[in-house]
């Protein structure tokens, strides 16, 4: 490895995540089928060419220096945009984007977005499908920061985000269930703040992982039991260890079950949510996005991501 060029090879990167990631040369080497000396020589040359240390050799482990953290970092973004041009490459050959990441909110209903891959399949095509569940934030943060190409249940505003295009899917009323055997099953409604205070409220988790979370619809001081999913809210509502607004559509079999029973709270009759889908406009002119928001064009898919979903 003569100069700092080869030091930024992708196999040179790769190595240097592999070795931090596992925290010493000797694991690296046997996952990836080495012996030690050839990580710790393959290292070396990589320090030689840019003439720093990467790793502190002081301890037993094998720990980053510095530039070294600088150097995972920046070889991180530069292996991210060596792969993107790869996409990008096989779209100009072959129309199809190898691989479609689809971010969708866990209020969206599951079902019709398999639904919509089972078609998507039949088509054929070369590329591959990753659906993300996310929620509240979240949804929208993985199309911005690049990490999903279509977003499916945003219901914070795109307008000020560089590169992003949406559509509206519709407005979703959700309701306040809680079940039939919780204490506030029995209160007169409409319930009041002092009253929900006294009891746990079910929260969904932001999957937001960069700035502030969102927090919807709990009170100071609340009791709060905090799930990943809207599907495992529900779960923890219809078990009795709370209460909280979950989407209509979802609630309802349970509700006319008697599964779960709804109350109106007296800060929010009618809680009515806007959401809508996005997707990132570089991403466009591929084949796989093509045909997903040709999908969201038809009224009869968007009322199906907002109300078929299914009991479980």
């Amino acid at each position: 490895m003569q100069n700092a060029r080869e030091a930024l090879a992708p196999e040179a990167l790769s190595l240097l995540q592999t070795v931090a990631r596992l925290g010493s040369f000797a694991a690296a080497a046997r996952a990836l089928d080495l012996v030690p000396s050839a990580v710790t020589y393959r290292i070396r040359q990589m320090e030689d060419a840019l003439d720093v240390l990467l790793f502190d050799r002081s301890s037993r482990q094998a720990r980053l220096t510095p530039a070294g953290a600088e150097l995972l970092r920046e070889g991180e973004r530069l292996l991210s945009e060596i792969d993107a041009v790869a996409v990008r490459v096989k779209r100009v050959a072959t129309g199809w984007e190898s691989q479609l990441t689809i971010a969708v909110d866990t209020a969206i209903s599951s079902s019709t977005v398999l639904e919509l891959a089972d078609t998507f399949f039949a088509l054929a095509p070369t590329t591959r499908l990753r659906l993300r569940d996310e929620s509240l934030s979240g949804t929208l943060e993985a199309l911005t920061s690049g990490q999903a190409d279509l977003a499916l249940g945003v219901t914070l505003e795109t307008g000020s985000a560089a590169g992003i295009q949406s559509g509206v899917l519709g407005e979703i009323a959700f309701v306040y269930v809680v079940a039939p055997h919780h204490p506030l099953a029995a209160v007169k409604a409409p319930l009041k703040d002092d009253e929900l205070q006294k009891h746990r409220a079910i929260a969904v988790s932001d999957s937001v992982q960069r700035g502030t979370a969102l927090t919807l619809g709990l009170l100071a001081g609340q009791d709060v039991l905090t799930v990943a999913t809207m599907r495992a809210k529900l779960d923890a509502q219809l078990r009795g260890l709370g209460g909280g607004f979950v989407p209509e559509p979802m609630a309802r079999p349970y509700i006319e079950s008697g599964l779960l029973v709804a109350k109106q709270v007296q800060r929010s009759k009618q809680r009515l949510e806007r959401m809508s889908y996005a997707w990132r406009a570089a991403a466009a002119g591929g084949r796989a996005l093509q045909w997903w928001l040709e999908q969201l064009e038809k009224p009869a898919t968007r009322r199906a991501l907002l109300e078929r979903h299914q009991r479980a």
